[in-house]
């Protein structure tokens, strides 16, 4: 791998052992998975686009909480698509909360927010 790229690592609660709100709601590839001996997910390396995140769980390290610890999560991850309604509506039917509606903005982006079930910010964007 010769270029530089974010690979963001989001925490996950310990126990959880579906992710397919991802696979669903962004089509995201999960390229491979490391399993606790109960099943639950160690961490799991996915792709949205070809574009590498990682779920792993909370593992009791400061740097290493879910956000459902806090109530709120830390960072809103901002994620480019070809058409935000579309990734608005798929990831709302996987079970997210729609926290702002997709609408154009002055400066040049449609966006819209949800909250994933597992507490993340996502801010869907397009340059329009």
């Amino acid at each position: 791998m010769n270029s530089t790229f974010f690979a963001p690592h989001l925490t996950i609660r310990n126990g959880v052992t579906n992710i397919d709100f991802y696979l669903q709601a962004f089509d995201a590839v999960e390229l491979r998975r490391f399993s606790n001996d109960d099943g639950s997910i160690h961490v799991s390396e996915l792709s949205i686009g070809g574009n590498i995140f990682h779920l792993h769980e909370a593992m009791g390290r400061p740097n290493s909480t879910s956000p459902d610890q806090h109530n709120f999560s830390t960072v809103t991850i901002g994620l480019f698509v070809p058409d935000v309604d579309v990734v608005m509506q798929k990831a709302v039917a996987a079970g997210a909360i729609e926290i702002s509606p997709a609408q154009d903005y002055d400066y040049g982006y449609r966006q819209g927010e949800f909250q994933d079930p597992f507490g993340h910010y996502w801010l869907i964007e397009q340059k329009i």
